[in-house]
């Protein structure tokens, strides 16, 4: 029998290795020879720079794992956990962009740090890290509530965040735009519940692909030089969110606020997102690739520290008896 050399496990060793890592392989084959995808053409060089079909697939397949007839109870509670996430950045944006320059910090410690940085990395929740942190603890409502705020990973929330905070100007068709796949994939999984159990795993098995080819957009020296802020964003968004996600779970929702600290996270998918919105706002053109190397430091942080503080915590419930029984709702 043939010894399985257990590839996958290996990457993931990374944190947030398969997001992580064809990210950073695709940043390294443009920061050596940025014009390989022009040379090679056909189907590879159109993938090596084809971001938002892929993204398409991945909304859509990530859209037909929300049932709209799930329980009021999860629901309501995903509701609240999404509103709370939405809120907070929309805040940290409004106060950032009037400190921060238009155009980003440019020199220093905190090079590359933008408005466009704080928002995409506050704005949505790595839900694979939350799912795998409160399955094996019994975590069925939690879990089953996910899907009712992962929404919020992908560009339409953070363009609606821009928005409303006046920092951005989104026509209706690019809102439509980002928001089709999603409402498409929500459709079918409702509809046809085979429909789900085809689509709903292809999500996780896009991720390195789209990661390749957003990293094939960046250069090595700025994510080196993004560095040291990304490592501070990753900190502060544990702390902040997850102390504001706790708020929300626990006197909001009515729980015991493992979720909450269980959502203190950067989603790996957030990487998508400054490109997305430069695309669709082209004054965010200069601030994208420096905010998609933060994000991307972020995602790698809060993958390491959030599944530290949830055990902590949970296991801070069980000694005070406060732990929320979950096993049948």
């Amino acid at each position: 029998m043939e010894k399985d050399h257990g590839d996958k496990k290996t990457i993931e060793k990374v944190p947030g290795g398969m997001m992580v890592v064809p990210l950073l392989f695709g940043a390294v084959i443009h920061t050596f020879w940025p014009k390989s995808a022009e040379f090679l053409g056909g189907f590879t060089g159109s993938f090596m720079t084809g971001t938002g079909a892929i993204l398409f697939i991945f909304f859509f397949a990530l859209g037909t794992g929300l049932d709209i007839r799930s329980t009021g109870r999860i629901a309501r509670k995903g509701m609240n956990m999404l509103l709370a996430k939405v809120f907070l950045a929309a805040l940290l944006g409004i106060l950032a962009s009037r400190i921060l320059p238009n155009g980003g910090v440019t020199s220093g410690i905190f090079s590359g740090l933008s408005v466009l940085a704080i928002i995409a990395s506050f704005n949505a929740i790595n839900g694979g890290l939350l799912v795998a942190l409160l399955t094996p603890l019994n975590r069925k409502i939690d879990v089953a509530s996910y899907p009712f705020f992962s929404i919020q990973s992908g560009p339409f929330f953070t363009m609606i965040t821009l928005g409303a905070a006046g920092l951005g100007q989104f026509p209706w068709q690019a809102l439509l735009s980002t928001l089709i796949p999603y409402i498409l994939g929500i459709l079918c999984g409702s509809l046809d519940p085979d429909m789900r159990k085809m689509f709903a795993p292809v999500a996780g098995t896009l991720v390195p692909f789209f990661a390749f080819t957003l990293g094939y957009s960046l250069d090595l020296s700025m994510i080196v030089r993004s560095g040291f802020t990304g490592i501070i964003m990753g900190i502060a968004v544990v702390l902040v969110s997850g102390l504001v996600m706790w708020a929300a779970d626990r006197f909001i929702s009515g729980s015991d606020g493992l979720e909450g600290i269980a959502a203190s996270s950067t989603a790996g998918a957030a990487v998508t997102v400054p490109a997305t919105i430069a695309m669709m706002d082209k004054t965010y053109s200069a601030t994208a690739d420096s905010a998609t190397a933060i994000v991307a430091t972020s995602v790698i942080v809060t993958a390491i520290l959030t599944p530290m503080l949830t055990m902590w915590y949970y296991k801070r419930l069980i000694r005070t008896n406060r732990l929320e029984d979950q096993m049948k709702y």
